[in-house]
């Protein structure tokens, strides 16, 4: 038996796809800013209209691709989300400036699982921020993929880093209503981070986070 985890929609692009995900059960919502590639980008200012309009406890991310902490607090200032998901490593000297500078800010650092290394990259920055997501993107390509890749990575890996790591940890890459049971029994994760898997034609789909839902509480 398991406590169902947190769900995470990622993608989110407009004040009603917020809503819907919202009635539907989701404990937090992913604002996709400017990405080398990916799916899911909008403006600044619309991420911020979608959070104003967001209600606590709900938390919104604002996924990041920058790196550096002084335009990460820029770009925030903008979006006014309630926590920072850092989609691209970031040097722990400049995660310890954001915490100076955005105290009241939750920190989410993504970790593209690729091998045994990742597992070190994880036990390196998780007493700096206060979750993992570990992710199925590939940085390391001359145009980075930094989420939004449908493919499900090594979750033996992931849960090896749940496993080593205090933070809580989310888990993103490929999860579906299908293999979610899956998921959950094999990393046992504080939260689930989805976007394709619940979409129709690129909208988010009431049916398809429906079915989902329902397969992440019978799971548990």
């Amino acid at each position: 038996m398991f406590a169902a985890p947190r769900v995470k929609i990622c993608c989110i692009s407009s004040v009603e796809e917020a809503q819907l995900a919202v009635q539907l059960g989701a404990s937090a919502l992913g604002l996709v800013s400017h990405m080398p590639s990916g799916p899911g980008v909008i403006a600044d200012e619309l991420i911020a209209e979608i959070a104003k309009s967001v209600p606590p406890p709900v938390a919104t991310f604002l996924l990041t691709s920058r790196r550096e902490a002084d335009g990460i607090v820029q770009q925030h200032a903008v979006c006014q989300t309630s926590t920072i998901q850092l989609v691209d490593s970031v040097r722990p000297i400049e995660l310890q400036r954001l915490r100076r500078q955005l105290p009241g800010v939750k920190l989410v650092q993504v970790i593209h699982v690729m091998g045994d290394q990742s597992l070190e990259e994880a036990r390196a920055v998780a007493g700096l921020v206060d979750a993992l997501l570990l992710d199925s993107g590939n940085p390391t390509l001359e145009v980075k993929e930094l989420g939004g890749t449908g493919r499900v990575h090594n979750w033996e890996v992931s849960r090896e880093i749940r496993r080593q790591v205090e933070c809580p940890v989310f888990l993103a890459g490929g999860i579906r209503a299908s293999n979610v049971r899956k998921a959950i029994q094999a990393v046992q994760p504080f939260g689930l981070d989805l976007c394709s898997s619940v979409r129709h034609e690129s909208k988010l789909s009431a049916e398809k986070l429906g079915e989902f839902m329902q397969a992440v509480h019978s799971a548990a």
